[in-house]
């Protein structure tokens, strides 16, 4: 009867009252920015102790209708449609000779864009680059670039006057152009790290072929394990291989 009696008493912190609940909610629902350790900063000013799980319990959360609600991959499939990047990196020639290339991709289906060589990059260079790559009809919403300065201080504003929002990722932060990182290292791993370049006019055509193969015949997981310009499958036919970069990859295909 003791420790039925004892276990009876009430621990812990005791219940907020209806009161406090009531002022959590207005809170949450008034400051939809704020979060639980903001609103917990609030009451400790109106002398009111509450725990962050406490304030997680009660705070207000909006209710959206079913048809309104939106995957987060439907909305990132939707963004896709509109987002390329833009990146450089660098290449030596077989004479210690310094190139830089300058590409741009397309997010939704990986289809690398356009890309173009040159010994000493300048803003007015890349800029010539994006004009060449964006046509009337062919332009992206969005454009990922780093920080670099080679594309300019006033990048962005010329973005804005093709109706290009330009995003500019964090410092030090290549993740942020994920997308654009990635098929730099496909490139060399799988085209620039067995081939000896030996000046800007072997660069080109070396990266035109590989370009022609990644868009065209390379498959992709992130594409289910299809190249980023779709062609019919070929059920039927004899299986013939086509040599690219010298017998680097391989295409193989069935004979007409």
């Amino acid at each position: 009867m003791y420790w039925t009696w004892k276990s009876r008493a009430r621990l812990g912190r005791p219940h907020l009252s209806g009161e406090v609940r009531e002022l959590i909610a207005r809170m949450s629902k008034e400051n939809p920015l704020w979060g639980s350790e903001r609103i917990r900063g609030e009451l400790l000013k109106l002398g009111i102790v509450a725990s962050n799980r406490s304030i997680r319990r009660y705070r207000w959360r909006p209710v959206r209708p079913a048809g309104d609600q939106q995957r987060w991959r439907t909305f990132l499939i939707n963004q896709l449609r509109g987002i390329w990047a833009a990146d450089l990196f660098v290449v030596q020639t077989v004479g210690y000779r310094t190139l830089y290339v300058f590409f741009l991709i397309r997010h939704e289906r990986r289809e690398w864009i356009h890309f173009d060589v040159s010994a000493s990059p300048t803003a007015a260079w890349i800029w010539r680059q994006v004009v060449e790559a964006t046509p009337l009809g062919r332009q992206p919403t969005f454009l990922i670039h780093d920080r670099d300065a080679d594309y300019g201080g006033d990048f962005d504003e010329r973005l804005a006057n093709l109706g290009i929002t330009g995003i500019r990722t964090p410092p030090r932060a290549p993740k942020a152009n994920a997308i654009g990182e990635r098929i730099v290292r496909t490139i060399r791993t799988e085209c620039l790290d067995h081939i000896i370049v030996i000046n800007e006019r072997h660069l080109q055509a070396v990266l035109a072929e590989f370009a022609d193969y990644y868009n065209r015949e390379r498959p992709h997981r992130s594409l289910g394990l299809r190249s980023p310009i779709v062609r019919s499958s070929q059920p039927a036919g004899r299986v013939v291989a086509r040599s690219v970069l010298g017998g680097l990859h391989r295409v193989y295909a069935r004979a007409a």
